[in-house]
């Protein structure tokens, strides 16, 4: 009888490990804002889908959890760094530690993570540790290439469909993809196999962040749990933004050009406008096309994995509920 764990279970099993991480007493301000971004509410999701990843073919995952974790620390180490850029006051309705303690310790607490995240993943058996790495390193430079986009998207006047979907891969779905690979690779999967997970995580991931965009404008956000049309306060790049200013005609395009250009514009306002406009394009129709198609590919990728179907059905249920998050 297979030991497959579900998604309850491997996160109450992150917790437990995360709580047990011991961090020196001093320096204070160097660790203190470690522990503290970690113990931050988060949804442990690259982590999950690493012990995910392994239990498709294994059900050995001891093995897994350190480097599950590190890509966790090494996750948390992103968001304190991008707080920083961002001047952000809060993550995850709590203080960011740039502003609880200063944008110096912010910086070189994050820097001790991304050491801290390298030493868990070299905890990978001795012979995967190298193919282990040689991906973890690769992908954390995309992490770093899809920020450094998204803020140069900040100063363009205009951003492709192609140019913003190969932003959101590196920027969210490379590392999804990584944290699945990780896990195969360990357990002992064939490359091929490996390689279909790595794929599918990357098409849920720019599903996913596809969905984030849809979610902004149109969802209820009791439940989103962000302002409404924040992307669009922001003049933010999102496929939604995009694909309005290509479709718009002459008389909407002078609209979004009015509103994307006035600082002073009333926020809600501005909100109310720019919804008005993408419902006469049909903009959420055609974004929520492009999230399904990504979401389609990812399962053909899963499906293509020679395991039995009960394995899988974590992860297909897993990817089923991203993609039916609250409107």
């Amino acid at each position: 009888m297979s030991d497959i764990r579900s998604v309850a279970e491997l996160r109450q099993w992150v917790e437990e490990e995360i709580s047990r991480i011991g961090f020196p007493k001093a320096p204070a301000d160097l660790y203190d804002p470690i522990s503290y971004m970690l113990a931050l509410e988060g949804k442990r999701m690259r982590p999950v889908l690493a012990l995910a990843g392994a239990n498709l073919f294994s059900d050995e995952l001891q093995s897994v959890i350190r480097p599950a974790i590190g890509l966790e620390v090494f996750h948390n180490f992103t968001l304190l760094h991008d707080d920083i850029m961002d001047n952000a006051p809060l993550r995850r309705s709590m203080e960011t530690v740039h502003t609880r303690w200063n944008p110096n310790v912010a910086i070189l607490s994050g820097d001790t993570m991304f050491v801290m995240a390298c030493q868990m993943m070299m905890e990978s058996p001795d012979n995967v540790v190298r193919e282990v790495m040689e991906l973890f390193h690769r992908t954390a430079i995309e992490v770093c290439e899809g920020q450094q986009l998204d803020m140069d998207f900040e100063t363009m006047q205009r951003v492709s469909v192609d140019q913003y979907l190969h932003m959101i891969t590196y920027k969210t779905a490379v590392l999804l993809a990584c944290s699945l690979q990780t896990g195969a690779i360990i357990a002992g999967a064939d490359q091929s196999s490996a390689r279909h997970l790595y794929d599918f995580g990357r098409d849920i991931g720019v599903a996913f962040q596809l969905q984030d965009d849809i979610l902004d404008v149109f969802g209820d956000m009791s439940k989103v749990g962000k302002v409404q049309g924040g992307d669009i306060i922001a003049n933010k790049k999102t496929f939604l933004w995009i694909r309005a200013f290509e479709l718009a005609n002459p008389d909407e395009l002078a609209e979004l050009e009015f509103w994307s250009s006035n600082t002073q514009a009333d926020p809600v306002k501005k909100v109310e406008t720019i919804t008005a406009i993408y419902n006469r394009i049909g903009i959420r129709e055609l974004a929520e096309a492009e999230m399904a198609r990504f979401f389609e590919s990812a399962m053909v990728h899963l499906n293509a994995i020679p395991v039995p179907q009960e394995r899988k059905s974590m992860l297909t249920a897993f990817a089923e509920k991203l993609m039916v998050r609250e409107k």
